[in-house]
């Protein structure tokens, strides 16, 4: 039995969702990071005391993980492009009851081939198109031999709508992305192998991405995350809604309780209090130049994942921004090389 499948046997599900960022991108070079970073003192997952709720709040990292979720029913529709490298359809796909609309490039040639999904970045759902946020990253992936599926999420394009989505910190959309990799893996599909599928997220996808890891260890083989948010929904929040009066950060304060008043929702909404149940390798790429998530973010999940003896990498880009340009293509090369290691 292969290391992952023991991992997958062990492991329950789980997951909580964070508010996004938005930015540009400019300047640098691309070390891996080498100073240890600075421990923040809320950042303590193996010494956290767990409270537990029975039942557990379904608005919560231990609500979710007694969850069975599911995916299925993957869908191919219309041809968006067809290259010399590979096709893309739009899809859908079943994710815990709702349909959830997508984009899937599939390379040519002989396969099966590992895959990838993907979850983007905070674009307005009222702007949104189907695929739209990881077109690069969806494009170099597909031409060098990942199944890409990107998701869209629910309320965005086609997908079902979820009109509690927001005041419930945007769980859903971590539900979705788990719903992606099962309905990659219950396909069928000659072209997908089931056994090596990973996760790319940028932004508030890659706290989609962290969730995903404490709600379903062993459902993946290895994750990446650019200029993620921070590990802790509350501080999302107080960053990106709560200083620009958004509406809707009133309507979770009396639903949850504020940090202030209900600090136990806040801690088991967090995925870094649920950092030891990690199994999967993981790549952060961070900024230093990022206006949008700062990235001691980053260096606050580092310290907590090392903490709880987890494999993370964390390569430092100085100079760059949150969109990620001149150095963009040095982090795919890295990205590219740390899911061969691991999926192929």
């Amino acid at each position: 039995m292969r290391l992952r499948d023991m991992a997958r046997v062990a492991a329950g599900l789980l997951l909580v969702a964070a508010v996004g960022c938005t930015g540009d991108g400019d300047t640098d070079t691309a070390p891996t990071d080498t100073t240890p970073p600075a421990r923040a003192a809320t950042e303590t997952p193996s010494r956290t005391p767990r409270p537990t709720a029975s039942p557990a709040n379904p608005v919560s990292i231990p609500g979710l993980i007694a969850r069975e979720h599911r995916g299925s029913d993957l869908r191919l529709g219309d041809v968006r492009a067809r290259t010399d490298a590979y096709t893309g359809y739009e899809v859908t796909y079943e994710a815990n009851g709702l349909t959830i609309s997508g984009i899937m490039n599939i390379p040519r040639g002989k396969g099966p081939f590992p895959a990838l999904v993907l979850a983007h970045g905070y674009i307005d759902p009222a702007v949104y198109t189907s695929g739209r946020g990881l077109a690069r990253e969806q494009e170099l992936l597909a031409r060098n031999g990942y199944v890409v599926l990107h998701t869209d999420y629910r309320n965005h394009a086609r997908s079902d709508d979820d009109p509690d989505n927001d005041v419930n910190l945007r769980l859903g959309y971590t539900e979705d992305v788990i719903g992606a990799v099962k309905a990659l893996r219950a396909s069928g599909r000659p072209e997908i192998d089931g056994d090596r599928i990973g996760l790319l997220g940028r932004s508030m996808g890659g706290g989609v991405v962290y969730n995903t890891l404490v709600v379903a260890p062993g459902l993946v083989d290895a994750a990446v995350v650019f200029a993620p948010v921070s590990s802790r929904p509350a501080e999302n929040i107080d960053h990106f809604q709560r200083g620009d009066g958004d509406p809707v950060v009133a309507e979770i304060d009396a639903k949850h309780g504020t940090p202030k008043e209900n600090p136990r929702f806040w801690r088991e909404a967090s995925p870094v209090t649920y950092f030891d149940r990690v199994t999967e390798p993981l790549l952060i790429h961070h900024g230093t130049a990022d206006e949008s998530c700062p990235i001691a973010w980053s260096r606050q999940t580092v310290a907590a994942l090392k903490e709880a003896g987890k494999d993370v990498e964390f390569r430092v880009y100085q100079g760059e921004r949150h969109t990620f340009a001149p150095q963009w293509p040095a982090s795919m090369d890295a990205t590219m090389a740390f899911f061969d290691k691991r999926l192929r």
